[in-house]
């Protein structure tokens, strides 16, 4: 069995203060990142989001209400952070990434899990890898959200499915690693 890191949509798109999705607490999380990464090693899959090209169903009005994620000319805010730039990537459109992670990670691989959205990326990508059958420790001071509050009701939401997932933080887990 092995340990993999999956880091969650960490994009100049959530992280540029430019940008109309940015999350407070993002400068934070990268730091965290970096060194979860470091520790990690080639062990480490990173998700990206990417907008459609051709919103279909309900993606449709959300896109008319940012249409800023789909413009071309902002194509660049749905890169990797440059910090990480060349690492292992998957994309998606969806705010949850399991599906398109899994089939990049071994089989028996137990995940720790870092990055942005708490409250809505994170925490699906979270709930999907659970309900394949994945032990999860999320690594909560690794994470963050919109808002305090909508990342500690994410929180909330994902310690109630222990023991298949469980929350820990950056000195936690890089003593795990370190041992």
């Amino acid at each position: 069995m092995s340990d993999w890191l999956l880091v969650v949509d960490m994009q100049p798109g959530f992280g540029h203060p430019d940008s109309p999705w940015c999350t407070p607490g993002y400068d934070a999380v990268a730091e965290r990142t970096g060194r979860l990464v470091a520790a990690y090693g080639e062990q480490v899959l990173f998700t990206r989001f990417l907008p459609p090209a051709a919103p279909q169903g309900a993606w449709q009005p959300y896109y008319d209400r940012w249409p800023f994620a789909v413009d071309p000319a902002r194509a660049a805010l749905w890169d990797l952070d440059p910090r990480w730039a060349g690492r292992s990537s998957i994309s998606s459109p969806r705010f949850a990434k399991w599906r398109e992670a899994a089939p990049h990670l071994p089989g028996d691989a137990t995940l720790a899990i870092c990055g942005v959205a708490t409250d809505c990326c994170v925490l699906g990508t979270a709930v999907e890898a659970v309900d394949d059958g994945r032990h999860v420790r999320l690594i909560a001071d690794a994470c963050a959200a919109g808002t305090p509050a909508l990342h500690e009701a994410a929180l909330t939401v994902m310690r109630d499915r222990a023991p298949m997932l469980v929350l820990t933080d950056t000195a936690a887990e890089l003593a795990l690693r370190a041992g």
